[in-house]
C-alpha cells in the first residue's frame, strides 16, 4: 500500500469515528446540546480534527444524515446502489413494494432518529431549517424514483396520478410516523414493514380481480 493510500484510508477511518460518535450525541442530547469538543472525544481525536474535515456543526450534522442514509461512507447515491437497481427486476409490482419497503425500515432504522435532531433544531436554527427542507426534498425524488420503477412493471391503481402515488409513498414512509409507531407504540421493524406493505399495496396497486 502506497503511502498516500495509507493516508487515505486512515483519514476514512477517523471521519467515520467521528460520524460515528456525532450520531450517537446528536441522537442523545440534540443538535444544540451537543459540542464539538464532546464528538471529538467520544470518536477519540482532538477537537481541531474534527473541525478540519467538517468545518461547523451543520455540515457534521449532514454527513451523519447521509451515511445513516446509505449506511457507509462510499461516494455512491441511493438510487445508484445495486438493490436499488436490483428493484427494477422484481418479477411484479407487489413484490417491488416489500422490497422497497423492506430496504426503508432498514433506512430509517438508522436516520429516522437523526432526522428527528434536524427537525427539532429546524424551528431555531435557520441553517437547520434548510437542511430539513433539503431532507425533505431527497425522500421526496427517492419515492419518486421508486413509483417510476413500480409503474414501469405495471399499471398504477385506476385514477392513480405518479404525484399522488409519490405523495401515498412519502406519507407512509415518513420517518416521523415510522418514530412514532416503532418508539412511541413499540411496533418492531417487522411489524412496521408488513404494515406499510399492505398499505401501500392496497393504495398504489389496481385491485385483486376477486375484489373488483
Amino acid at each position: 500500500m502506497s503511502e498516500v493510500n495509507g493516508r487515505n484510508r486512515r483519514s476514512a477511518q477517523t471521519r467515520l469515528r467521528i460520524v460515528e460518535a456525532a450520531h450517537g450525541l446528536f441522537v442523545t442530547h440534540g443538535y444544540t446540546g451537543t459540542t464539538f469538543q464532546e464528538i471529538a472525544d467520544a470518536a477519540g481525536v482532538s477537537a481541531p480534527t474534527v473541525y478540519f474535515h467538517y468545518g461547523n456543526k451543520g455540515r457534521l450534522l449532514k454527513h451523519v444524515v447521509d451515511v445513516a442514509s446509505v449506511g457507509d461512507d462510499e461516494p455512491v447515491p441511493l438510487l445508484e446502489r445495486p438493490w436499488f437497481v436490483a428493484l427494477k427486476a422484481a418479477p411484479d409490482p407487489a413484490t417491488a413494494v416489500r422490497r422497497w419497503v423492506h430496504e426503508s425500515g432498514a433506512i430509517l432504522d438508522r436516520v429516522a432518529p437523526v432526522l428527528a435532531v434536524v427537525r427539532d433544531a429546524a424551528a431555531s436554527d435557520a441553517d437547520m431549517a434548510a437542511q430539513r427542507a433539503r431532507n425533505g426534498e431527497e425522500r421526496r425524488t427517492a419515492h419518486g424514483a421508486f413509483v417510476a420503477v413500480l409503474a414501469g412493471l405495471g399499471p398504477l391503481r385506476p385514477g392513480l396520478t405518479r404525484r399522488r402515488a409519490t405523495d401515498l409513498a412519502v406519507a407512509l414512509l415518513s420517518p416521523d410516523l415510522f418514530l412514532v409507531l416503532t418508539r412511541e407504540c413499540a411496533w418492531t421493524t417487522k411489524q412496521w414493514e408488513n404494515w406499510v406493505t399492505d398499505q401501500l399495496v392496497h393504495a398504489l396497486l389496481p385491485a385483486p380481480a376477486k375484489e373488483r
